[in-house]
């Protein structure tokens, strides 16, 4: 039997290691025109900046593919023949295939902005556009940002790091407020001024201007005002890189349509990542999740499912990580920008303005919802456990030391997150002082 995957990201990758592991007698191909081996997508950022080289971030050797007898080629797909079960290429002969998955990812948003398409503008998704920016960097005086979000600061951190200066377009009142509550999006907002940015809240791109060669040298925001700079970068968001599945058959709306087996409509393909939109999200999980750890477990569950061990995707309970310049950001379960009634949060800033502990939850239930974490770690295990077992919030704070994941000798802020509470509910609460590793595992695994 031939399994192609359509794309050498970290959902398509993980599938054809799963696969193999499953069994050794299927024949996998996957396909991709971005690189020729696999790579950490997440580590783009780094390339630049020079903390990394590109072999660096290549989790597996290049001998790794051959030993395992997955076949790679580079090819770019240009459309699915699902009547005759073929691929087309944009070089060489179509190929055949017994079962399909589609994993090809994202692309980033364009808005019909005059001048998106010139020289000297571009994302921050694929190796290409890493390519982008490193060829347009030499004597580069400005750079304008269009878009907040996770793909934006990390595109500002880059430029920022080599002393080039940064105008960071944003169209909300507050950075990435429909994701962070309001004063985790002001910490973030404050932190990226301090660090020299230009952040322009409320501010859109309208047109983006030609030098008369085809390049971008400067834009022009919805207020009128003309910004000079030498790179446009677009990180407004992402959809799925479906289009050259058009006439194929497949169902799809904003990305490609699955069921809780990532099943399509049409027999023996599947969609996986980015690209694939659920028909019926569990509750509270968004139809398409463009994160890397959801990408990790489709990926595995479709293994399964092609080897005829058939497993419903579940991607359990959500979380999340990154970093904003300095601060680092976690967050686990149900916090958003804006979140239900029923909701109640206990929050505790620190004094510097670059930690915060959020922990959320049901007010009439009384259990933890979500934990948000800005500057501050704590385990996954134990957050995730508490969120699972719905764990009453009161039990949550007297052993929040459990959670506590940040090295020996560093501050701990348990007593004034418990303070904070009382102030607010007007008890007394106590922390239990637990909060080592050994505490913690044997909290995760208690003796039966």
């Amino acid at each position: 039997m031939h399994v192609a995957i359509i794309g050498n990201g970290i959902s398509g990758i993980t599938a054809a290691r799963f696969i193999r592991k499953l069994s050794s007698k299927h024949r996998i191909t996957v396909i991709s025109a971005e690189t020729d081996y696999f790579f950490s997508r997440t580590a783009l950022m780094y390339i630049y900046m020079g903390h990394m080289r590109h072999e660096d971030t290549k989790p597996y050797e290049d001998w790794f593919w051959k030993k395992n007898k997955i076949d790679l080629l580079k090819a770019y797909v240009k459309a699915v023949d699902t009547n005759n079960k073929q691929l087309i290429l944009d070089q060489g002969r179509p190929l055949t295939y017994d079962k399909l998955i589609i994993a090809s990812g994202s692309t980033p948003n364009k808005f019909g902005w005059p001048g998106q398409d010139l020289k000297r503008v571009g994302g921050l998704y694929s190796y290409q556009d890493l390519e982008n920016m490193e060829n347009h960097s030499e004597g580069l005086q400005r750079a304008v940002i269009v878009g907040g979000g996770l793909i934006g600061i990390e595109m500002a951190e880059m430029y920022h790091s080599r002393h080039i200066p940064v105008t960071f377009l944003v169209r909300e009142k507050s950075y990435w407020n429909a994701v962070l509550p309001a004063e985790e999006s002001d910490m973030v907002s404050r932190h990226i001024k301090e660090h020299g940015i230009d952040l322009r809240l409320s501010t859109e791109l309208k047109e983006i201007i030609d030098d008369g060669n085809g390049n971008a040298c400067a834009v022009v925001t919805n207020e009128g005002e003309r910004i000079e700079c030498g790179y446009v970068g677009l990180t407004a968001g992402v959809h799925p890189n479906i289009k050259f599945l058009e006439g194929s058959g497949i169902e799809s709306q904003r990305g490609i349509i699955v069921n809780e087996y990532l099943e399509t409509n049409i027999p023996d393909v599947y969609a996986i990542g980015d690209c694939a939109q659920a028909s019926q999200p569990r509750p509270g999980r968004r139809p398409i999740e463009a994160v890397w750890y959801t990408g990790r477990m489709m990926g595995e569950t479709v293994a399964y499912n092609v080897c005829g061990k058939q497993i419903a995707y579940d991607p359990g309970i959500w979380f999340n990580s990154a970093k904003f310049i300095d601060i680092e950001y976690q967050i686990y379960g149900d916090i958003s920008g804006r979140m239900p009634a029923h909701y109640q949060s206990i929050y505790w800033e620190h004094k510097d303005g670059q930690k915060a502990i959020r922990i959320a939850y049901d007010k009439n239930e009384g259990h933890v919802v979500g934990f948000n974490l800005m500057g501050v770690r704590y385990r996954h295990e134990v957050c995730e456990k508490w969120l699972r077992d719905k764990t009453p919030v009161e039990e949550v704070l007297q052993n929040l030391g459990l959670a506590n994941f940040d090295p020996e000798f560093y501050k701990e802020y348990e007593e004034e997150v418990i303070k904070t509470y009382n102030q607010q509910a007007g008890k007394q609460l106590q922390l239990k002082k637990r909060r080592s590793l050994t505490a913690a595992l044997k909290f995760l695994n208690p003796i039966r």
